[in-house]
């Protein structure tokens, strides 16, 4: 260790090799650790293209010498029973509930963060009680709204149901965020004569990007997975591709011809999603955490 002319210590050339040695090894690990993580998913893909009979007879990791072994034809024999529909329904489930549930969280957020009112403290602590309430607990209640309004079994009453259950999340998450910000910024804002919709779309709003980018993904992902609403409230006609798949069981056995391509269409979005967003997961869970 030596010390530079204005006092500060100076590594030496074995020191920095050694940094420089660490650093390689953690990337080393964090290499391998993302390849068993994508095991699975590899697996999957392979049984997808594998007839049923030798899925039945040897492993998915014998084909990778055998690439004569694997064929699309699972692929054709899914899309023929109706799974391009379900697929369509899933999207049309997801994409409006998550922008519903950014829309509606980020302006109750900011009301909740920056806007005085009559109780406003009385309803945010309601909506973090709402945190704990089970889905369960709601779906015959639900179920016989949504018979009274004509809307039972439709994507329009999973979009509601979804937006209902995932609004005290969001809420929650994205008033911690907004609180952080500056209120120097708000108030500068204001001195130009801006209101409060104003701020909010030019000044909070696009502050808040990797909390409402997280928050957007996080969504996302917990509709499309989701199986437990789509069993209770989608008619056949508009069943997800959890249900269609859930349908697709045998009673004694696994129809994995037909399973294992869907669970891999399934899976295929949000692992693309997930890779190119996946700075965003780190800051949204930190996102209102400290400020």
């Amino acid at each position: 260790m030596t010390t530079s002319a204005l006092g500060a210590p100076r590594r030496s050339a074995f020191g920095r090799l050694l940094d420089r040695a660490g650093g390689g090894l953690l990337q080393a690990l964090l290499v391998v650790i993302g390849v068993f993580w994508l095991i699975p998913t590899l697996g999957l893909f392979v049984v997808s293209i594998r007839t049923e009979t030798e899925n039945n007879s040897t492993g998915w990791w014998t084909a990778l010498t055998k690439p004569a072994e694997l064929t699309f034809s699972s692929y054709s024999n899914l899309l023929a029973t109706g799974f391009t529909d379900s697929f369509w329904n899933t999207v049309f489930i997801t994409v409006p509930t998550t922008l519903l549930v950014i829309g509606i969280a980020a302006m109750a957020a900011y009301a909740f963060a920056w806007m005085e009112f009559p109780g406003r403290d009385t309803l945010f602590l309601i909506v973090i009680g709402l945190l704990v309430v089970p889905v369960q607990v709601a779906l015959i209640p639900i179920a016989k709204l949504y018979g009274t309004l004509g809307i039972f079994g439709s994507i329009a009453g999973v979009v509601i149901f979804h937006t209902a259950f995932g609004l005290p999340f969001a809420i929650f998450l994205l008033r911690n965020f907004f609180a952080g910000i500056p209120r120097s910024l708000l108030e500068a804002a204001r001195m130009d004569g801006a209101g409060e919709w104003k701020i909010f779309s030019t000044v909070v709003f696009p502050l808040a990007k990797p909390a409402v980018a997280s928050l957007g993904i996080f969504q996302f992902l917990w509709v499309w997975n989701d199986l437990l609403v789509a069993l209770v409230f989608a008619n056949p006609e508009n069943q997800p591709m959890t249900k269609a798949l859930q349908s697709q069981m045998r009673q004694f056995g696994t129809n994995i011809d037909i399973l294992a391509p869907g669970a891999f269409l399934s899976l295929i979005i949000p692992l693309i999603l997930f890779f190119a967003f996946q700075r965003y997961f780190v800051q949204g869970m930190m996102a209102g955490s400290v400020k």
